[in-house]
């Protein structure tokens, strides 16, 4: 397609579950077994629909399941989304397919490092594109409506499943099977992609993204290696000293409650900050705030706010690329 009248959306495929191909169409729980995937031009071949509204270029970054996604990806997709924004003005923005294990973890990372106001949108599916039921192709093409909608600029990278629009520091996946999975506890979803073929949004998120990020990954290779360490009843130092003796930059931990946790797994992580390891304290309650009570700023620790463990991670990794100061890391948990 070439026609001037519709807007140019850059369609990049990695795979997922949006593009597994399954044996039968009841299959919902085997279908990754075979590793066959669509590629991202028979994926948009099933929905033709999508070329009455959107000038679509595609382009096959990856195609994998999402747990095989690793930071060095993470790295080389913002990379190329900001080539495609350099490269092409008249780009209206970029739709991104994805598996939804780890979508939230690549939506929130591009979200910090993708250096456009213009609309960057994930998708995936719970559903295999060959499954009755399938909800494949209808994220598909309410992703590229989403990425083609001018009123989607500048609100950060976005994901779009189940026809709800989510921001991608706030969203996670908070079931294993169902098409609801994707919600932002603490705040709702953004607006919808709905079924008058409307894009519309009802608020917008507060903190900082994109072009008005600190961080550049033009030049960076591989990202600060950071662990989160998960906290339970009975839980000792092993793991953060294991962490700790291993060479990690920084670590996480995933507490209880308001952050607080056993007091063998407490003074692990004092020893760690101690020795000037970064330590970020989160909560794997999945929702409510870390705040910077007495006891964690004396023992100099930093606390997420309300990011999730795994988007606490994300941050700290790139934070990491630009300071070792707790003070700093300590802003840009409360900004970002």
């Amino acid at each position: 397609m070439t026609s001037g009248s519709k807007p140019r959306v850059y369609l990049v495929g990695t795979g997922g579950s949006i593009s597994f191909v399954g044996r039968t169409r009841t299959d919902y729980t085997n279908y990754s077994y075979d590793r066959k995937h669509l590629t991202i031009d028979e994926m948009l071949e099933r929905v033709p629909e999508v070329l009455e509204f959107a000038d679509v270029r595609t382009e096959q970054f990856l195609n994998l399941g999402s747990t095989d996604v690793t930071p060095e990806h993470w790295l080389g997709l913002a990379k190329r989304i900001n080539q495609i924004f350099r490269d092409d003005a008249d780009a209206a923005g970029v739709a991104v397919t994805h598996g939804t294990a780890t979508l939230e973890e690549t939506a929130y990372f591009l979200n910090l490092t993708v250096k456009s106001r213009k609309p960057v949108v994930v998708t995936g599916a719970m559903r295999p594109p060959t499954g009755l039921g399938t909800d494949s192709e209808v994220n598909l093409i309410d992703c590229i409506r989403v990425a083609a909608a001018p009123q989607s600029a500048g609100r950060g990278v976005l994901t779009i499943l189940n026809n709800q629009i989510q921001a991608a520091r706030d969203v996670t996946k908070t079931n294993s099977y169902r098409l609801e999975t994707f919600q932002a506890p603490d705040f709702g979803f953004l607006g919808y992609a709905d079924s008058d073929e409307s894009v519309v949004f009802y608020r917008r998120t507060d903190r900082a993204h994109t072009v008005d990020s600190e961080f550049d990954v033009a030049d960076i290779d591989q990202l600060p290696r950071v662990d989160i360490a998960p906290a339970y009843a009975g839980a000792d130092g092993l793991v953060i000293k294991a962490l700790a003796q291993a060479g990690v930059d920084g670590i996480v931990a995933a507490g209880l409650g308001s952050g607080g946790s056993p007091p063998p797994f407490m003074a692990a992580l004092k020893e760690a900050s101690d020795a000037g390891m970064p330590v970020v304290i989160a909560t794997g309650t999945g929702s409510g705030r870390v705040m910077q009570t007495r006891r964690f700023t004396e023992d100099g620790y930093i606390v997420a706010d309300n990011l999730t463990p795994k988007k606490a991670r994300i941050l700290l990794m790139l934070a990491l690329t630009v300071t070792k100061e707790p003070a700093e890391i300590q802003r840009m948990m409360l900004t970002y």
